[in-house]
């Protein structure tokens, strides 16, 4: 038997080789982005409740309308956006599943998606396995910002979409004022879709806003903008998100939907319907993982570590210049071997595997893991 690969180039991610790494020389995992500490009880009591009050059947496709109802509530209360809980809302297994779910609804083989690099490790193949072709663009350093003259070039009439991701794994960054007026002169009078991968929505810092296309009506009109409930609640494992489009593009994002997952974890969804009431389940977030953050860079002053800046996400990145000359992923392989500390080589988020011997940490871990992360670090001469 053969069979023509719709994905050729692409084999084991570097999460589940750094992740298995990280198990067999016992090391402390700062690499893929998973927390390590407790959810919370009350959400956990809820699923519970749900499951013992029958909600174990399949949900409706689009979604359990009590929480749709309480995520349009929401997007009003941060964004002052009006939205239809019926037909704009869907909520889908997991972020990943909704970006797919959204590039599949609007990509033609031959189509065009611009992709900002380094990027989350799922857009491109996304975008090839719909027989559309990614076209890449680097984020330029130190701060790994958006360079808008080279996505302006970049768009023909192949372009299909852009993707963006505030705040940004894996670098940290975020997207500002600047970034969206730039957005907006180059999509304005064309048929450009935007996918706006917003699953790190509440983890932003030092009281900066979020930047979400929701805000925007110009630019949501054309957008399908996609969330996690699993990476701001500590609960990704359950593998729960949802997209928020207008009703044409929800429409045809549901084509997709209905025929692969159909829906969505019942239990889960009525626990979220209830849980997202309390504002505060949302509004303390920044301030959690900033403490984090900031406890990790503390701890990381004692290393040889340069650190970039996070204003976003619970990730960080540093580049080990003034530790080793090796490639990125033969460091980080070292570090995982004689340190027993483990993270993630960024040159994997690049297509073209460029190395600018930079590393990411994820930090949203608890302080003892952390702590004993750096201890570890020092105590290898790092």
């Amino acid at each position: 038997m053969e069979i023509r690969s719709k994905l050729p180039e692409t084999g084991t991610t570097i999460f589940t080789v750094m992740s298995g790494l990280a198990l067999q020389y016992n090391a402390v995992n700062l690499g893929q982005g998973f927390p390590d500490f407790p959810m919370s009880e009350e959400l956990t009591a809820l699923v519970s409740k749900a499951m013992t009050d029958g909600y174990n059947q399949y949900a409706p496709m689009p979604g359990w309308m009590p929480l749709r109802e309480t995520i349009a509530e929401k997007i009003f209360y941060l964004y002052n956006k009006e939205v239809s809980a019926e037909k704009e809302i869907t909520i889908t297994p997991g972020g990943t599943y909704a970006i797919y779910s959204a590039l599949t609804a609007i990509l033609h083989p031959g189509d065009e998606v611009i992709i900002m690099q380094p990027n989350y490790d799922s857009y491109v193949p996304n975008v090839r396995v719909n027989g559309a072709v990614p076209v890449l663009i680097d984020l330029d350093l130190p701060g790994y910002t958006i360079n808008w003259p080279k996505v302006a070039a970049a768009v023909n009439e192949r372009t299909r979409a852009i993707i963006l991701n505030s705040p940004h794994n894996p670098t940290g960054s975020i997207l500002s004022g600047v970034d969206i007026a730039e957005l907006k002169k180059i999509v304005s009078g064309t048929n450009i879709f935007i996918i706006s991968d917003e699953v790190y929505e509440h983890i932003i810092f030092d009281g900066a806003l979020h930047q979400s296309i929701l805000r925007y009506p110009d630019l949501y009109e054309r957008s399908f903008v996609c969330f996690s409930f699993g990476k701001v609640f500590h609960c990704t494992g359950w593998k729960m998100g949802y997209c928020v489009a207008p009703p044409l593009l929800t429409a045809e994002i549901r084509k997709i939907h209905q025929f692969n997952a159909f829906s969505t974890n019942s239990p889960m969804q009525v626990a979220f319907g209830k849980y997202l009431k309390d504002k505060e389940t949302y509004h303390f977030l920044p301030a959690f993982f900033q403490k984090k953050r900031d406890h990790f860079i503390n701890l990381m002053k004692e290393t040889k570590f340069s650190l970039f800046n996070s204003a976003g996400s619970y990730f960080i990145c540093a580049s080990y210049e003034q530790i080793s000359e090796e490639a990125d992923k033969e460091f980080a392989i070292r570090l995982t071997k004689e340190a027993g500390v483990t993270t993630i080589p960024v040159s994997a988020f690049y297509t073209s595997g460029k190395d600018d011997k930079v590393v990411r940490f994820c930090f949203g871990k608890t302080g003892a893991t952390l702590e004993k992360a750096v201890g570890k670090l020092i105590k290898f001469g790092i």
